[in-house]
């Protein structure tokens, strides 16, 4: 079971700096190329959470000597990539990003959640934590549609390129 719990804390610091790092791509695009006060202020706000989370996950990484994911590199290139790239798209394209990997992480926290309230009801604080990030991020997928997030025409190839890559990091960040 420890090994079960090594992975989720491996994943979930792994995604939460991810989220950081589309944050940044996204704030980097929007301060050279596509000035929108409006939408770089959420994106912002946005960002403070996962900062919070990414807090939590390191401390669980210290404490309970789990490696991050070898990945960790790759990964934060392809966010900021991601965040940069959604944002020359549009404000529909950005918001979709933010829907699309918060849609991903919502599955992923709920079966954590489920596994941890089955498997390890010691671990009180950790499914708390889980929780409560997965309200924040569920907070964050309705910012999204709220601002413009949409499935319709391309954007929903968009959105199926952003969850399989969402996910195929998930499941590396795993074991590597």
């Amino acid at each position: 079971m420890k090994n079960k719990i090594a992975e989720m804390i491996r994943v979930d610091h792994a995604g939460e700096r991810g989220a950081i790092k589309i944050y940044d791509g996204q704030l980097l695009a929007l301060q050279l190329l596509k000035a929108d006060p409006d939408l770089e202020k959420k994106v912002a706000e946005m960002k403070e959470h996962e900062k919070e989370h990414l807090k939590y996950f390191e401390q669980q990484l210290a404490e309970r000597r789990i490696r991050p994911t070898l990945f960790l590199p790759l990964w934060d290139l392809l966010g900021t990539a991601l965040g940069f790239g959604t944002v020359i798209l549009g404000k529909k394209a950005a918001m979709l990003c933010t829907a699309s990997v918060e849609e991903v992480i919502d599955k992923h926290y709920l079966e954590q959640i489920d596994y941890l309230n089955k498997n390890e009801k010691q671990e009180k604080d950790l499914i708390s934590k889980v929780k409560k990030f997965r309200q924040d991020e569920l907070e964050h997928r309705d910012i999204a549609y709220k601002e413009g997030a949409s499935k319709e025409g391309a954007y929903g190839i968009l959105d199926a390129i952003i969850k399989i890559g969402s996910r195929a990091a998930i499941e590396i960040s795993k074991k590597i």
